[in-house]
């Protein structure tokens, strides 16, 4: 994603296969969809319109004010592989929070870490990444909707907090590919 200025903001792939791990998709042994569980069928705009709540919801936790990038979650295809991508989809939506100082995102994060639980979120993870600059990330999912949320800290001359907020593969009976 860039953001205004042409700044890139990047989701990391390590922290998306760690919490597909704590949702119970490490098992492969469900043979229809190699996900280790089985799809719901849904249709993408109502997984849309879940993912985009939740977001909502985790920026009010947040209680700071700042800009924060218009993107609107998008269904794409759900990469698991072989002939079976072609079949599920997932919802991903990257947003972020900027244009304010370091302690107020810093503030914005600790308020988040308190609010996740108390909105129905699992912390998985809250500390720093593996980068060279040990940013704070928090990592969550909420059982009840087994959307999965990354909210990275990046503390610097031009701070942010970069969320990716993520459905699990589901069918689209609308969808065909």
């Amino acid at each position: 994603m860039t953001l205004p200025g042409g700044k890139k903001v990047c989701a990391s792939l390590a922290l998306l296969g760690a919490l597909m791990l704590t949702v119970g998709c490490s098992s492969v042994d469900d043979k229809s969809s190699g996900l280790g569980y089985e799809p719901q069928v849904r249709k993408s705009r109502a997984v849309e319109e879940e993912v985009g709540t939740l977001s909502s919801r985790l920026l009010e936790m947040l209680k700071i004010k700042g800009k924060v990038t218009d993107l609107a979650p998008m269904a794409s295809s759900c990469q698991v592989g072989g002939d079976d991508t072609k079949k599920y989809r997932s919802v991903r939506h990257p947003w972020s929070i900027y244009d304010v100082d370091n302690k107020t995102l810093e503030k914005g994060m600790n308020n988040l870490a308190d609010q996740l639980p108390q909105q129905g979120w699992r912390v998985v993870k809250d500390g720093p990444d593996a980068s060279k600059n040990r940013n704070r990330e928090i990592l969550a999912v909420h059982p009840k909707t087994h959307t999965q949320m990354e909210a990275t800290f990046r503390k610097r001359d031009d701070p942010i907090i970069s969320f990716a907020v993520y459905s699990r593969c589901f069918r689209d009976p609308g969808h065909s590919s």
